[in-house]
């Protein structure tokens, strides 16, 4: 795998014992998402309602009135699909877009009455998706986990995302 060392990036060794895929940081990260998600899907009672609708939905009701850039910066959701995200949840009556007064290349999102009470119906659920996602972590565990995955998130290099 070439690694790039301006970005910081660490050079592959000689590894001290085999490669054993399904122990790999990436597979167990990607096993216990695909198990949040399904969670997300069998516990929310919304089923046209997606996790990256879910966040756009909660990072509207958090901070108000956005961009789509502030969109994707704060739920790390692709400008692609956060455009997608945006249009369907428009269709379905959750969010006004429109234009911003200052900027007129620029538009404004915002929650719509019914996009406030689809929030405020679905934490509830969203809270037990985390609850199970956790699964048999202790109190402890739970609060390491968390601790650890923002640290990765904070972690170099950034510029490769």
């Amino acid at each position: 795998m070439p690694t790039n060392r301006s970005q910081g990036l660490t050079q592959p060794t000689q590894p001290a014992s085999p490669y054993v895929y399904s122990e790999q940081v990436g597979h167990l990260l990607r096993r216990t998402y695909q198990r949040h998600v399904a969670l997300f899907q069998h516990l929310i009672p919304d089923d046209q309602l997606t996790l990256a609708q879910f966040a756009v939905l909660c990072a509207l009701y958090d901070h108000g009135p956005l961009s789509l850039t502030e969109i994707v910066d704060l739920t790390a959701v692709d400008q692609a699909t956060a455009r997608g995200v945006v249009n369907r949840l428009k269709t379905r009556g959750l969010l006004i877009v429109k234009p911003d007064l200052n900027d007129r290349r620029k538009t404004i999102i915002r929650l719509t009455p019914a996009g406030q009470k689809l929030v405020q119906e679905t934490v509830p659920h969203a809270e037990i998706v985390s609850e199970e996602t956790f699964g048999v972590l202790n109190p402890g565990e739970r609060i390491a986990l968390a601790f650890l995955l923002k640290k990765m998130l904070s972690g170099r290099p950034t510029d490769i995302y």
